[in-house]
């Protein structure tokens, strides 16, 4: 649960800023690359809708992970999505960020 509370709250953070306002706040982690630059790059990740609105795992996403994995040969047999992956965490993390 720790670990979905810090990256529920960094989507909502570059889901609701600009890129020249998120390209400040990283800009240090960059230091090689204007600030500039960067917001160029974080305007392209948001024109392209890069970022998820949250960390839920949907079940059309863990679907499409099975179809790249199988056919690339990797996956012998499909899970279902009810018996692998639980979002009890992820939505608690969104509910107490006040995403949904």
């Amino acid at each position: 649960m720790l670990l979905f509370r810090p990256i529920q709250k960094g989507l909502n953070y570059v889901n609701s800023h600009t890129p020249e306002e998120i390209a400040k706040t990283i800009q240090p982690q960059f230091q090689e690359t204007d600030v500039d630059t960067i917001a160029t790059i974080v305007g392209r990740y948001q024109s392209q809708d890069t970022w998820k609105g949250d960390t839920i795992f949907q079940e059309e996403s863990f679907d499409l992970l099975q179809n790249i994995l199988e056919e690339a040969g990797e996956l012998e047999e499909r899970v279902p999505y009810e018996k692998l992956v639980t979002t009890e965490f992820a939505k608690t993390a969104v509910s107490e960020a006040g995403t949904r």
